[in-house]
């Protein structure tokens, strides 16, 4: 375990930050979902940077990644340490003090954003990398993987926030939404709009 870095510091590879749940008791096409990310980012050639818990679809996709050869590195609060039974098997665990600074080493090391069907926290991490993005705080692609509409109704509160004129067009056209594994990873690899 060692302290975040002040900036990246590895090879020219894409880092794929994922987003999703670790909470345990959902239904398992979602850890099947997460390990299938997970096996394309390594076919890819790819790493992964996620949340450092070795739980649900956070286990499973980096477990996923690991297993294809990925390099993987996790960042996780010390407190949620033995809560979230930490991915001591990650390539790179970074420890820190606070969820913030979780969410931005994370940010960090990442060349893009993927999120999976997750909650309030995975939910919380997308919106704070898609503002972010929308007001050019950084032009790192985001995407949302969406097979069984598990956000329909958050994408169409947020359409609503648009139709009166909280949402601008190109903050909507920010966030890349699909149903497909490939093309979500296809997305990552991408320039952002």
């Amino acid at each position: 375990m060692s302290a975040p870095p002040t900036g990246r510091d590895r090879a020219s590879s894409t880092a794929v930050c994922v987003y999703c749940a670790s909470v345990d008791g959902i239904a398992p096409r979602y850890t099947e979902l997460a390990a299938e990310v997970g096996r394309e980012i390594a076919a890819r050639g790819w790493e992964l940077v996620s949340g450092g818990g070795r739980r649900s679809m956070m286990g499973a996709v980096a477990g996923a990644a690991r297993a294809g050869g990925a390099r993987t590195t996790g960042v996780i609060p010390r407190s949620l340490v033995d809560l979230e039974w930490a991915d001591h098997d990650s390539d790179e665990l970074l420890v820190v003090d606070t969820m913030r600074e979780r969410k931005a080493a994370m940010e960090d090391r990442a060349d893009a954003f993927l999120a999976l069907p997750g909650g309030i926290g995975t939910c919380e991490e997308l919106f704070e990398v898609w503002t972010s993005g929308h007001l050019r705080m950084h032009a790192k692609p985001v995407v949302l993987l969406d097979p069984d509409g598990h956000y329909a109704g958050l994408l169409d509160w947020v359409r609503g926030l648009a139709d009166r004129g909280f949402v601008r067009p190109h903050a909507l056209a920010r966030l890349v939404v699909t149903t497909d594994v490939t093309a979500a990873l296809d997305a990552c690899g991408t320039t952002a709009p």
